[in-house]
């Protein structure tokens, strides 16, 4: 753990909310807030989420899930600097206003997939599409459903087919082979000790 990290656990120890907290209960509630800081530039929503963990964190507690929602968009704020909504409007702002290379970005982007679905360790069209869409998210800084859409809609325009479509034939060409040997290779390796204990 860096100094930086520790220093900004023992701030958030001593805030108003941390401080009325078990040590169990602040990291529990600090790791749904780590929880709800990846889920919302997935898809730019929180609300069903934070409800039932909310629910969950209660029900072992002695506090009522509103309680535990509060303490949990206390450690959110205390950690990142924002509340939950907060960091909602700002990745749908930035998504209503692109800058005017996005349309390019999101192209390079889609192209990514390929050679990912392609070559070397080869992955399924799912992965591939979720690990390059997560990265143009990241460089637009807007939700991962939104860098997926642009690069849908990128390449549609340009290609004159669906990513998706493409997506899955090189998959099927690709990487559902390999995965077939490996399989294939594992099912041989669980029946060899069988036939050497027979022998």
């Amino acid at each position: 753990m860096t100094k930086v990290d520790e220093t900004k656990i023992s701030a958030v120890r001593q805030s108003v909310t941390g401080s009325k907290l078990s040590d169990s209960q602040s990291d529990e509630s600090k790791s749904l807030a780590e929880i709800m800081h990846r889920g919302i530039p997935k898809n730019g929503k929180f609300r069903e989420k934070l409800t039932d963990y909310s629910h969950a964190f209660a029900r072992g507690e002695k506090f009522d899930a509103l309680r535990a929602e509060m303490i949990i968009r206390d450690q959110f704020k205390e950690q990142y600097g924002e509340t939950m909504n907060q960091m909602r409007l700002g990745l749908k702002e930035r998504q209503e206003n692109l800058p005017e290379t996005a349309g390019r970005d999101a192209l390079e982007y889609a192209r990514m997939i390929e050679p990912l679905i392609r070559d070397g360790d080869t992955m399924p069209f799912y992965r591939a599409y979720d690990y390059v869409g997560g990265a143009l998210s990241e460089k637009l800084n807007i939700t991962e459903a939104g860098a997926k859409e642009l690069m849908t809609t990128a390449y549609r325009e340009s290609e004159g087919k669906e990513l998706y479509d493409f997506g899955k034939t090189l998959e099927n060409k690709f990487h559902e082979p390999v995965r077939e040997i490996e399989q294939q290779e594992r099912e041989a390796q669980r029946d060899k000790p069988r036939t050497q204990a027979r022998a």
